[in-house]
């Protein structure tokens, strides 16, 4: 998979994990200490960005993440809204054909110093100001999700997703930009998550098509290491990052 050392990887064995993939996203994160530094670097700041709200839904024992499953809802300032079920890791082969007919279905490769993982996501969009009532209790969590985002989490996960048991998990507050630099031949997209307890996380990343992993992958990396931007060694994916905290948060909360 990438070299950690060299950000690297060979043909054949990107070849290998992207098969059956219609695109690749490359992130990298970067460390707290350098977070500012790379935003001011990029001219990245709340005058320029895309601002959204996002929740997730998962069991507080993250039952939902261990079985490679996530769900989750943003709200875009001045944009669409959406819901999204996502699984992964997956073999695109036995993903059922009829899934791509949706135009916000996609099967595509995640890669990181931690290797190349491909997933199917499948997103719909939401009514504004159905995540607001949802959020405070005044809607279920079912409305946010339509009967073919079930049906595809039901012919996708290996056991029964126990709905009875999921919970809004959140929010986070989110800062996403992007920016074109003659250095990388592909767009670059950034995006800031903050927690409530002040603890941020950045994460840089591009796409491209899979024809371009494995150029992509290496590409990338260098830029970075040319920017003098120090990939995070923990490699923090931001899903993870958020959802340990919130669900940590819910499983100490006082009952009643």
């Amino acid at each position: 998979m990438l070299n950690a050392k060299r950000g690297k990887a060979t043909r054949g064995q990107v070849g290998r994990a992207v098969a059956g993939a219609e695109a690749i996203e490359i992130k990298a994160t970067v460390p707290g200490a350098q977070i500012a530094a790379a935003l001011a670097h990029f001219g990245m700041s709340a005058d320029n960005d895309e601002e959204r709200t996002i929740y997730f839904f998962d069991t507080p024992a993250l039952d939902g993440l261990k079985a490679g499953v996530i769900a989750r809802a943003r709200r875009v300032v001045g944009d669409e809204h959406d819901s999204t079920v996502k699984f992964r890791p997956v073999d695109a082969a036995r993903v059922d054909k009829r899934w791509h007919k949706y135009r916000d279905f996609k099967i595509e490769v995640d890669a990181s110093e931690k290797g190349l993982v491909k997933s199917a996501s499948f997103s719909m969009p939401v009514a504004k100001g159905l995540i607001k009532r949802v959020a405070a209790g005044e809607r279920p969590i079912r409305a946010l999700f339509t009967d073919e985002q079930i049906e595809f989490l039901r012919t996708m996960a290996a056991a029964p997703i126990a709905y009875d048991r999921v919970v809004m998990l959140g929010p986070i507050r989110a800062h996403r930009w992007r920016h074109d630099d003659p250095a990388c031949p592909w767009p670059i997209t950034a995006e800031l998550w903050r927690r409530e307890d002040g603890d941020r996380l950045l994460e840089l990343s591009i796409k491209a098509p899979i024809v371009q992993a494995a150029a992509a992958i290496g590409g990338f990396m260098a830029y970075l290491a040319e920017l003098g931007a120090e990939r995070d060694a923990d490699e923090q994916a931001k899903t993870r990052w958020a959802l340990d905290y919130h669900a940590a948060k819910l499983r100490t909360a006082p009952a009643g």
